[in-house]
């Protein structure tokens, strides 16, 4: 399966902040890679998960408090944070917030 969008010169761009709420848009999938914007409005979180996958995640735009296992990260434009398999992870939006999750699949 292969879903792909042109180059995307601003990625907060493909979602709308909501007002409150939390948006998700898959903006590309291939069988190596899904990419997944997020847009959080301030005060929205994802309670603590775990992917069956590698990912990594990167704030576009925003402050939030990032979980990952035992740790608290603090997040803001620019971080980048790497998540392997099975690894517990949450994130609380202090502000309104744009990240790009990357799901990295297993080569088979």
């Amino acid at each position: 399966m292969t879903t792909q969008r042109p180059t995307i010169h601003d990625l907060r761009e493909p979602v709308e902040t909501p007002g409150d709420g939390i948006v998700s848009r898959t903006i590309h999938v291939d069988d190596d890679i899904r990419v997944v914007l997020f847009s959080f409005a301030a005060g929205q979180q994802l309670s603590d998960h775990t992917a069956a996958v590698p990912a990594t995640l990167e704030i576009v735009e925003g402050e939030a408090e990032i979980a990952i296992g035992d740790e608290q990260v603090e997040g803001h434009q620019g971080t980048w944070v790497h998540l392997p398999t099975g690894m517990p992870h949450g994130i609380v939006a202090r502000t309104p917030v744009t990240m790009l999750l990357m799901l990295l699949k297993h080569g088979g």
